[in-house]
């Protein structure tokens, strides 16, 4: 892992958090409430950056939603398998954050997220849309 994934804050490592913060997205998915909310309402706070992490996808959704409709050329979002959705907004979310993580972290990241999480398809899928999509907000 490298320095910039550690936690600064000594908590779990950034690639676990990243999987909370799925989990609570899937979760506020299903019962069609705002992350935040469902965050809210744990009986245990998750480590502070499941939290940042959150709020970026509740802050970006919309351009998300627009960035990812556009690269994943015939799969409307109401098509895409719903964790392949979910990865790829928290994906575009620290994408478009300019101190985020390096963009070769997010994208691999959210590669193993989609591969462990959902399809067998679903790994080359997320790296397809989200390499179309760094080149637009991170380009070299």
């Amino acid at each position: 892992m490298s320095a910039a994934e550690a936690d600064p804050g000594g908590g779990a490592p950034r690639h676990q958090q990243r999987e909370r913060a799925l989990s609570l997205l899937y979760e506020a998915e299903l019962k069609g409430e705002d992350p935040l909310r469902v965050l809210d309402g744990l009986a245990v706070a998750p480590d502070a950056y499941v939290r940042t992490l959150l709020e970026g996808v509740v802050a970006t959704r919309a351009t998300a939603d627009s960035r990812i409709a556009a690269a994943a050329v015939g799969w409307p979002l109401d098509r895409m398998a719903v964790i392949d959705l979910l990865v790829l907004r928290l994906a575009v979310s620290e994408l478009i954050d300019a101190a985020g993580p390096p963009t070769a972290v997010v994208i691999d990241e959210a590669v193993e997220l989609a591969k462990t999480y959902s399809t067998d398809d679903s790994g080359s899928f997320v790296n397809g849309v989200l390499s179309t999509i760094a080149a637009q907000v991170r380009p070299l």
